[in-house]
């Protein structure tokens, strides 16, 4: 068996991932844990959204959602091919220090779904930039994202 796994989030997810919104190393590049929510519970409606939670050893350990990277029209995703798959996640305390490993587990699946993947952290998340280039992203280009805050733009090639 597979050490990381995944299921779909469900409306009953989101008590625990408010917890993992308000825990300091997540709050600190998720601002505004209950607006966080609000997106998170309204996109579980979005077909253009698909949520997940990451598991290990069958326990809940993370977040990540992962979309068409043109669908809301992002300007820092621009250039990419109109069939990249953008991905934001966070992980919940017991994902700490597992992020390269289960992302890298995400993203060796929806490599079969798409020939690139993108992920924009805030050029000071280095712990995070750690652990997506231990799943495999590469990157250093900084571009604005739509609210004028830069992003790193790191991606993963099929």
């Amino acid at each position: 068996m597979d050490r990381f796994g995944f299921r779909p989030v469900t409306r009953a997810d989101l008590p625990m991932l408010a917890d993992w919104l308000r825990q300091p190393e997540v709050a600190r590049w998720w601002r505004g844990a209950e607006a966080e929510l609000a997106g998170i519970a309204e996109d579980l409606d979005e077909p253009a959204m698909r949520q997940v939670i990451a598991l290990c050893d069958g326990a809940p350990i993370a977040y990540a959602q992962y979309y068409p990277a043109h669908h809301w029209g992002a300007p820092h995703f621009a250039g990419l091919p109109g069939d990249a798959l953008a991905i934001d996640c966070f992980s919940g305390p017991r994902g700490f220090g597992h992020g390269g490993l289960w992302l890298r587990a995400l993203s060796d699946a929806l490599l079969a779904e798409a020939p690139v993947l993108v992920i924009d952290p805030e050029p000071g998340n280095l712990r995070a930039i750690r652990a997506y280039e231990k799943a495999g992203f590469r990157g250093e280009e900084l571009r604005p994202s739509e609210d004028g805050t830069l992003a790193r733009i790191m991606t993963r090639h099929r």
